[in-house]
């Protein structure tokens, strides 16, 4: 069974290269959700939707894509600890081995001064930064990636380690991982703060 990455970007810079790597040299199952799987199988690449690998479908109008056990087991499972690993067999759950997720453009929409409230509040990401600090808080078994500058990165530290990452780079992505989230909340703490 090959490793398995989690791709859903709102930012699709460098997107289809870096799963092509991952697909080719360092023999990566992919899945993906929305226009992420969409721009992926236009690419060419073999990849599996969230929904299909979940079980479950998109609801909600895309507002509940990945929020499920299958994801979310897959990500906090520690591998060195024998009770996670039996939850995940007897759950069907294949551990995730790199999570590449970037956020909703908040900023970027509230900056238009003509944005409504409900257009503002469409672009809050839910799932994203739960995958986010997820991936972050077990970055002692896998790897996140939240902005497309880190891909390079990542694939040399593949190739330099037998296609694996180092620990320290692993809570290198995770502290930056963390410092996006608090950035994010930030901003819209302060754009509701300001509607009143």
């Amino acid at each position: 069974m090959g490793r398995l990455a989690l791709l859903s970007v709102s930012d699709k810079t460098g997107l289809v290269d870096l799963a092509r790597q991952l697909v080719t040299e360092f023999d990566f199952k992919l899945i993906s959700s929305g226009g992420t799987a969409k721009t992926l199988q236009e690419a060419g690449l073999p990849v599996q939707k969230v929904s299909d690998y979940t079980g479950s479908p998109e609801i909600l109008g895309g507002r509940v894509k990945t929020l499920h056990p299958r994801i979310h087991g897959g990500i906090l499972a520690r591998r060195d600890v024998s009770q996670d690993l039996a939850d995940l067999e007897a759950n069907q759950i294949q551990p995730l081995d790199l999570v590449v997720v970037n956020l909703y453009p908040f900023e970027q929409t509230i900056a238009n001064p003509n944005v409504t409230v409900a257009q503002a509040i469409e672009n809050i990401d839910i799932g994203g930064p739960a995958m986010i600090r997820a991936t972050a808080k077990n970055f002692a078994h896998l790897t996140v990636l939240s902005a497309p500058q880190q891909y390079e990165g990542y694939l040399q530290e593949l190739a330099q380690h037998q296609g694996e990452t180092s620990l320290e780079f692993r809570q290198k992505m995770a502290g930056a991982a963390f410092s996006l989230t608090c950035r994010y909340d930030q901003a819209i703490s302060a754009y509701f703060d300001g509607l009143n």
